[in-house]
């Protein structure tokens, strides 16, 4: 059996509403067996294995037993213990965005991966889109992106703000597009639902110029998932959502052409998932590898810091005015 056609055993450690969305595509990829769940909620668990018709273990140590390979969607603060206990126990990891909540957790899974030679993916499942595919090949000389990514709530993540649950995922293309990290960031955000910031606006800018605005909620009455980009000549705007692209160039005798890209569509996820088994049977490093998703991170992060800066000032403008602060 070659490596493409090698079965990897493989398990989902987390039964929330991720997992058990890996776990039904993993279920549909012929490449995949998987053997089981682990979830540390025993009822959870349990209701997971009976509605998926698979094995819950009782423990992590007894799932490194069974699997070689683990997809880890556990609440982000737990990434770091649950992820590194893996990697030491020998299981290639796909450990789910944000890395972890801070540089240190996510550096102690990059070194837990290295120290053991196994393989170490992170879940920014946007770049396996096919319209984001589509959009590398096209980018020239970015100049300016507007992106927008706005959900209607839900109780899901509100472990992170809106920065690391939505808005890390444009942060880490940005980062992939330019190849650059930000030399300026100005942002400023508030809560609505939720005692974490529920919708942000950031503006970067990066090396030569370039501009980048962003805006996320969780807030919204619709879901919008677009990015739109200026350079040269040309205009590109993606739809991460019905994975399209399209663009307007300008010729040289001012003539404007509609250009209309192919994009073959397909289920980001599943895309995802199969660039993680393959790297588990040929030992190829991850698009996403815990540097890169650290960087995004790093960047995240600073975020949230501006953010709190703008905080601050609000709630002084907000107590001098008599509201209560939040």
């Amino acid at each position: 059996m070659d490596s493409q056609t090698e079965i990897v055993k493989i398990a989902v450690a987390g039964a929330g509403a991720f997992g058990r969305n890996h776990i039904r595509v993993l279920k549909e990829i012929p490449g995949a067996r998987l053997v089981g769940l682990f979830d540390s909620d025993a009822a959870t668990a349990a209701a997971a294995a009976r509605e998926f018709d698979i094995p819950a273990f009782s423990s992590l140590d007894e799932l490194a037993g069974e699997a070689q390979a683990c997809v880890v969607a556990v609440p982000t603060q737990a990434h770091s213990d649950v992820g590194s206990q893996l990697l030491a126990g020998g299981v290639d990891v796909l450990i789910e965005k944000p890395i972890a909540l801070n540089l240190h957790d996510g550096r102690r899974l990059v070194d837990a991966a290295s120290a053991n030679g196994r393989i170490l993916q992170v879940g920014h499942l946007e770049r396996f889109n096919p319209a984001v595919v589509a959009l590398e090949k096209a980018i020239t000389l970015p100049l300016f992106f507007e992106i927008h990514r706005l959900s209607v709530f839900t109780p899901r993540s509100l472990d992170v703000d809106v920065v690391l649950d939505l808005m890390i995922h444009d942060i880490d293309i940005l980062l992939a597009l330019t190849g650059k990290e930000p030399i300026g960031i100005e942002a400023a955000g508030i809560h609505i639902f939720s005692d974490k910031v529920d919708i942000a606006n950031v503006r970067m800018e990066f090396p030569g110029g370039v501009i980048a605005n962003l805006t996320a909620s969780r807030a919204s009455t619709e879901k919008v998932r677009k990015l739109r980009v200026f350079q040269p000549g040309a205009y590109l705007s993606m739809d991460y959502s019905k994975q399209e692209l399209f663009g307007i160039e300008v010729g040289a005798q001012r003539q404007v052409r509609l250009k209309p890209f192919a994009v073959p569509k397909n289920e980001p996820l599943r895309l995802e998932l199969e660039a993680f088994l393959d790297c588990v049977r040929t030992r190829r490093k991850p698009k996403v590898d815990g540097e890169t998703s650290s960087q995004a991170l790093k960047v995240a992060l600073a975020v949230v810091d501006k953010i709190e800066m703008h905080a601050k000032v609000v709630r002084t403008t907000l107590k001098d005015a008599g509201y209560p602060a939040y």
